[in-house]
């Protein structure tokens, strides 16, 4: 069974990210995980326990905090500035520890945690980030005043996806950042974000139905902009629930097939109605349902990571695949030129293509899986910082913040 880890914060200022110091920050972080605890007092925990010490001076990466609580031995890790900000140590210590640690710097005695091997986050085995799709330097910022705008910037870009499609990676973040810190402002929650995207993807779809097209794509493109916000919103202000969660994704799910269904039912009113619709409707269920299976294969069978990192090619077709983004804009571009017929047959051109592409690298993963294992993608053998001359590490990677233009903390 596995040992409940015990985490006692220290230190913080008032400085706010997001809305939030780096104290509570810190909790939202540390109160999901399983088998840890939060404490204040140190009297009852076991001798034998794993004791964790982290400083809310610092703004600390997920991936940092995992790898901090699956490791075993006592260490103390170090900042870019040489401060230490985690100490990891048993029960039986911390008493004494937290006493020292609790006086001004130079009132501590040096040896305090001489004894213990220090670390640096280079010597943390942190892997690229499945759920984001990407693999970005860690990092453990300290967090002052004069910090406030990068570490909002850092935070809010760490949070978008690496791999996604070319209208999420390249239009919205600008608009995003300033809408997420308008609702910030305004103590609205990722799942008033949310519900309130359902309502334009609902009010698309009716106007698409009475082939109001214009109306439509309007309310479509505010409805994918706030499936933006609504993510960005929950990563930055570490904010999220279950059902906001299957929320979320089951709009993302269902909502694009219905679109161009109601797509094709207002065309019959229009000066363009099209012929064979049926035919169509079905040709494009065919290539959307298609296509997410073959994603879902790839990740159930053949690796443990999506398809869309496996290849570099993979990432850069992610970028256009038959989504509902890159179908807005065939849909927008027929619309435009007079021809919402045109753009719904692009659609359903588009989504048996791109259903026919992942099928092919399906077969492809398929094949060398079962010749040399399972799969490695592009993301585990690349350095964000070493390898910037390549293209694709270049636009699905981020360079690491320089520690020269922060200001260090004064403890």
């Amino acid at each position: 069974m596995k040992k409940t880890t015990y985490i006692h914060i220290i230190g913080g200022n008032k400085t706010m990210i997001w809305g939030l110091d780096g104290r509570e920050r810190l909790e939202r972080m540390i109160r999901p995980i399983e088998n840890v605890t939060l404490t204040e007092k140190t009297d009852n925990i076991p001798a034998n326990a794993p004791f964790l010490i982290l400083n809310a001076h610092y703004l600390f990466d997920n991936r940092v905090l995992a790898a901090l609580i699956a490791l075993k031995d006592p260490l103390v890790l170090n900042s870019h500035d040489n401060q230490p900000v985690a100490v990891r140590t048993f029960g039986g210590q911390a008493p004494h520890l937290l006493s020292v640690l609790a006086k001004p710097k130079n009132q501590r005695p040096e040896h305090i945690l001489s004894g213990l091997p220090h670390l640096t986050l280079s010597d943390l085995k942190i892997d690229f980030q499945q759920n984001l799709k990407k693999k970005d330097p860690p990092y453990i910022l300290p967090i002052t005043e004069d910090n406030r705008k990068l570490l909002e910037k850092e935070l809010f870009s760490g949070s978008y996806k690496g791999v996604t499609d070319l209208v999420t990676k390249w239009l919205w973040p600008a608009p995003a950042f300033w809408c997420t810190h308008l609702c910030v402002r305004k103590g609205w929650k990722p799942n008033h974000v949310t519900l309130l995207s359902v309502v334009f993807a609902l009010l698309a779809g009716v106007a698409f139905w009475y082939g109001f097209f214009a109306i439509g794509l309007i309310m479509g493109w505010i409805m994918t902009f706030l499936d933006t916000v609504d993510g960005k919103l929950a990563r930055v202000t570490v904010t999220s629930s279950k059902s906001g969660d299957i929320l979320d994704h089951g709009l993302d799910i269902i909502h694009p097939p219905l679109w161009y269904l109601a797509w094709g039912i207002g065309l019959a009113g229009t000066l363009t109605p099209i012929d064979h619709l049926d035919l169509l409707i079905w040709l494009m269920f065919f290539g959307y349902i298609g296509g997410r299976l073959c994603e879902g294969a790839f990740q159930l069978w053949l690796a443990p990571f999506d398809m869309f990192i496996w290849r570099k090619a993979d990432s850069f077709n992610r970028l256009i695949t038959a989504r509902r983004n890159p179908n807005l804009i065939l849909m927008t571009y027929g619309w435009a030129i007079g021809r919402p017929d045109l753009g719904l047959i692009l659609v359903v051109a588009w989504h048996l293509l791109s259903t026919a592409i992942l099928f092919g690298r399906l077969i492809a993963g398929w094949q060398l899986w079962r010749q040399q294992g399972e799969l490695r993608s592009w993301l585990q053998d690349i350095d964000p910082v070493r390898d910037r001359g390549i293209l694709a590490v270049k636009i699905f990677t981020r360079a690491p913040i320089d520690p020269k233009r922060l200001q260090s903390v004064k403890l």
